[in-house]
C-alpha cells in the first residue's frame, strides 16, 4: 500500500494544497479532493484516469471543491480527446448522492459523461473495491454535516484517514492497531480551535490507540508556526511524521 499526500493544508494556504490523499492497492483510490490536489495528482506521476473511487470524508469546499475540475477534465478526455476510462464509483456519508446528483444534472456536460458514475453512501459498516477492504466511521465535527474517517485495510496493512474530526472514541475505534494514522492536526495544542483536532490530540489518540506510526496533516496556517510534531510526540512515543504535499510513504 502506497499512500501520497496530494494537499496537506486547509481551503487557502500559502504554501499548501487542501485535503486530499492518494492510496494505491489493488485499486487507485482518492480520499478528499480539495482546492488545488488535482494539479498534485497530476505531478504524482499517477494517471488521474485510472482513478477509479473517489472517497470523501464530508463536503466542506476544501475537502471537495477540485472534484469538479476532475470531473470535468475527464468528460473532456473520455468524449473529445478518444481518451477511455474506468467507472467512476463516488462514495461519502449521508447526503452524497442528493449533493452530487444535483452537481452531475447541474452543470453543463456532467450529465452526459461517457462513462458510467455510480453512487454510494456510507455509514458505519465495511465494504470492499477488489481486494481493499473499507470501514468508515462516523466523525465529530459539525452538527449540521455527516462526516466520516474511512480505515484502509490491504493485505495486511491498514492506514486510518480520520478526515475532519474533533477528538472521539469512534476515531480511536477507527484508528486501532493500524500501520499509518493520517489524522487532522489543524491547531498546535498552545493554540486549540473549534472543531477540529490539536496536535497533541493527535499525540493521545495515536498513543490510545496502538498506531504504528502517526503523520500529522490538515494544518492550518498556524499550525505550521509550532512545533506541533513535537507536541504530538509528548503523548506518543512511536515515530510521528509531519505531512508535506507530495510526500509518498508505502506501507
Amino acid at each position: 500500500m502506497r499512500v501520497t499526500i496530494l494537499g496537506s493544508g486547509t481551503n487557502v494556504h500559502p504554501q499548501r494544497a487542501a485535503a486530499g490523499y492518494l492510496i494505491r492497492t489493488d485499486q487507485t483510490l482518492v480520499l478528499d479532493f480539495g482546492p488545488r490536489t488535482l494539479m498534485n495528482l497530476i505531478k504524482s506521476g499517477v494517471d488521474r484516469h485510472r482513478v477509479s473511487h473517489v472517497l470523501f470524508s464530508h463536503f466542506h469546499a476544501d475537502h471537495f471543491s477540485d472534484f469538479i475540475t476532475f470531473f470535468f477534465d475527464a468528460v473532456i478526455y473520455a468524449k473529445y480527446e478518444g481518451g477511455r476510462r474506468p467507472d467512476l464509483t463516488l462514495i461519502g456519508p449521508r447526503g452524497t448522492i442528493r449533493l452530487l446528483k444535483t452537481i452531475m444534472a447541474s452543470f453543463p456536460s456532467f450529465a452526459s459523461a461517457p462513462f458510467r458514475v455510480h453512487f454510494k453512501e456510507v455509514g458505519d459498516r465495511r465494504f470492499a473495491i477488489g481486494d481493499t477492504t473499507i470501514q468508515p466511521r462516523t466523525m465529530t465535527h459539525v452538527k449540521d454535516l455527516h462526516c466520516v474517517g474511512y480505515r484502509v485495510e490491504y493485505g495486511r496493512k491498514a492506514l486510518a484517514y480520520s478526515g475532519d474530526t474533533e477528538y472521539c472514541e469512534n476515531l480511536v475505534r477507527l484508528c486501532r492497531d493500524v500501520d499509518l494514522a493520517l489524522l487532522d492536526c489543524s491547531f498546535p495544542a498552545n493554540k486549540p480551535g473549534p472543531v477540529h483536532l490539536h496536535a497533541g490530540q493527535c499525540g493521545l489518540v495515536a498513543d490510545q490507540a496502538s498506531v504504528g506510526q502517526l503523520v500529522l496533516s490538515h494544518f492550518y496556517p498556524v499550525a505550521d508556526r509550532y512545533d506541533v510534531r513535537g507536541q504530538a510526540a509528548e503523548l506518543f512515543g512511536g515515530p510521528v511524521r509531519k505531512a508535506r504535499d507530495l510526500m509518498t510513504i508505502t506501507l
